[in-house]
């Protein structure tokens, strides 16, 4: 407004100066009528210029303020959204927090919802990742996750910019309690089929190796106790009896004299019934009836009368038909049982073997 004033002064002037210089030249009057004429314009222009001034002092310039257009709200809370995981059935729960900012400073067009665009594109960056990770590890995953969505990136429709805060991600507590659950019996079974490979690979070991023959029994159990050789000699007979029953066979004949059962000396015949609930009166086949049960060999188990046949055979060889013929009655032996071909067509030998064989 005062620059107006400034210039309708400045027109003033100069028309005044135009109008006074065209008198002075071209008009007949006397030259004080031209002084007085000068003296009143000079008068007019100062008042001018001084109402001038005043009207800018009194009257100051009012500034135009422009007022910046709304700014739309760019933060929008996402909570619990299903994301897929590697596993079918198996869904992440996503919660966060979505910031965004328009491309090129555009707040928006109508019809368009950029809050929108965001969230879905920080979605879709979101199950790129966590289709591919397992379930059971949510919690590496979110950590993955706060650092794939912190930076802002445009969207496949580049109308927007967005990155994601305060990322959690977890699952149902039915989910959780489901792979716990799966997770244990795949460490039972883990270890159950180590258990059984090992009991597997034990087997092997002792039934095609060490208890192959009665040999092998002898050379595994020197390499045991090589120290204990005197032992091992003593135990032949045993170690050819467990080889035999591990390959369900008899004794071999040449080890058949080492597995005789040692005698004990009987006690006094007192008719007192000892400690194991037999008599001490009880017969030799009584006291092997005895030691059958407690060696667990039930009544009609083959391996019973094949056992019961081997004592016999031994117990021929040193002279003791009558027991041995006690014992084929007892326990059921074949009709057809011959138990030694040296002893006589009677089934009795005439005495014992020599006393040196004995040795």
């Amino acid at each position: 407004m005062g620059s107006g004033r400034r210039t309708i002064t400045i027109y003033f002037t100069v028309f005044a100066g135009l109008l006074l210089t065209g008198l002075i030249v071209f008009a007949p009057f006397p030259r004080w009528v031209w002084a007085a004429l000068a003296a009143v314009a000079g008068a007019a222009l100062l008042i001018v210029r001084y109402l001038g001034r005043g009207t800018h002092a009194t009257s100051p310039v009012e500034p135009t303020y422009f007022l910046p257009p709304p700014v739309e709200n760019r933060e929008h809370q996402v909570v619990d959204v299903a994301l897929p995981s590697q596993e079918e059935d198996y869904d992440f729960l996503f919660s966060a927090t979505v910031r965004w900012s328009p491309l090129g400073g555009v707040t928006g067009k109508a019809g368009a919802n950029l809050g929108g665009l965001a969230v879905d594109a920080i979605l879709e960056r979101a199950m790129a990742i966590t289709r591919n990770r397992p379930p059971g590890r949510a919690s590496l995953v979110q950590h993955e996750l706060n650092g794939a969505l912190g930076t802002m990136q445009p969207d496949a429709a580049e109308r927007v910019r967005a990155m994601a805060e305060s990322v959690a991600l977890t699952l149902s507590d039915h989910d959780r309690q489901r792979l716990d659950k799966l997770a244990e019996i795949r460490k039972q079974k883990a270890v159950w089929e180590h258990e059984r490979t090992y009991e597997q690979s034990r087997r092997e070991y002792l039934g095609k190796d060490v208890l192959k023959d009665p040999g092998s029994a002898v050379v595994w159990w020197l390499s045991r106790n090589d120290d204990q050789v005197e032992k091992v000699v003593q135990d032949l007979g045993i170690l050819a009896q467990v080889s035999s029953a591990a390959n369900n066979q008899e004794v071999p004949e040449h080890f058949r004299h080492l597995t005789q059962w040692p005698s004990s000396p009987r006690p006094a015949d007192d008719g007192e019934p000892d400690t194991s609930g037999l008599r001490r009166d009880s017969s030799a086949v009584d006291l092997f009836a005895a030691f059958l049960q407690s060696a667990d060999f039930p009544d009609g188990d083959p391996q019973r009368a094949l056992f019961s046949r081997q004592v016999a055979e031994c117990l021929t060889k040193y002279g003791k038909q009558d027991v041995a013929d006690d014992l084929i009655r007892r326990f059921d032996a074949p009709d057809d049982f011959m138990p030694d071909d040296e002893a006589p067509a009677s089934g009795r030998p005439s005495e014992g073997p020599p006393i040196d064989d004995l040795g």
